[in-house]
C-alpha cells in the first residue's frame, strides 16, 4: 500500500497539497461510515468547538460541523484499522522525508446539510504541535452539487477538493488556509493531525 503514501508525499511535495485516491480500502471506508451512523444513532456525536481554550466558539460562528475522537480504548475493528493505517503512512513518512513525526490525533467530522468551516489554519496560536493535518473521506457518489468542497487558498488562488470516498489529504498544519462550504447532503471524514511533541 505504500503506492498510495508516495502519492499523498509526492503531491503535497509537488503542489502543497497532497491527494491520494485509494488511501482507504472500499470496506474500510464503509466500515467507518457505519460507525459514524452508530455513533449518531447514540447521540455521541458533539459540536466541534474552535480552539484549545476552555471556552471555544459556543455560538458556532466558525463551524457547524459534529465529531467524535477515535481512540484505540474504543477497541472497535474499523478505528484501529485506520490507526494503523494512519501509523503506517507516519512511518513511511519519518522514513523518506524526515519528518520526525512522533503522536496523532484523529476524529470523525460529520458536516450536516447547511453546515460548513470557515477559512482558517490548523495550528493553535498558543501550541505548535500539528505539523501536518490529514483528512481522509467516507463519503460515496459525491457530485459538486453536493457541495461541502475542502477549499485550500494559495495567495488569490482556490483550490477546491471533493470529499469522495477513500481519498487522502495532506497539508501543513501552519501554513494552509482552508474552509469547508456548505454542504448540501450530509459529509463523512476523518480529520486528524499529525504531531511532533
Amino acid at each position: 500500500m505504500n503506492e498510495q503514501f508516495d502519492l499523498l508525499i509526492d503531491s503535497y511535495l509537488a503542489n502543497k497539497v497532497g491527494i491520494a485516491p485509494g488511501f482507504l480500502t472500499a470496506a474500510l471506508s464503509t466500515g467507518l461510515q457505519q460507525n459514524i451512523f452508530q455513533l449518531q444513532r447514540d447521540g455521541l456525536m458533539t459540536a466541534a468547538g474552535i480552539g484549545n481554550e476552555p471556552i471555544k466558539d459556543a455560538g458556532q460562528k466558525m463551524r457547524s460541523d459534529k465529531i467524535y475522537w477515535l481512540d484505540k480504548e474504543h477497541d472497535n475493528v474499523f478505528e484501529n484499522e485506520f490507526l494503523q493505517r494512519a501509523e503506517d503512512f507516519i512511518e513511511h513518512l519519518n522514513r523518506t522525508c524526515y519528518a520526525g513525526i512522533n503522536a496523532y490525533e484523529f476524529h470523525y467530522a460529520v458536516y450536516g446539510e447547511g453546515n460548513f468551516y470557515k477559512r482558517h489554519k490548523d495550528r493553535f496560536k498558543n501550541d505548535d504541535n500539528r505539523k501536518y493535518s490529514l483528512i481522509t473521506y467516507l463519503n460515496e457518489n459525491w457530485l459538486d452539487k453536493d457541495g461541502g468542497q475542502l477549499q485550500v487558498y494559495e495567495n488569490d488562488a482556490v483550490q477546491e477538493i471533493l470529499p469522495c470516498s477513500q481519498t487522502a489529504v495532506l497539508f501543513k498544519s501552519d501554513e494552509t488556509e482552508h474552509a469547508v462550504s456548505t454542504a448540501n447532503r450530509s459529509r463523512m471524514s476523518i480529520t486528524g493531525w499529525l504531531k511532533r511533541i
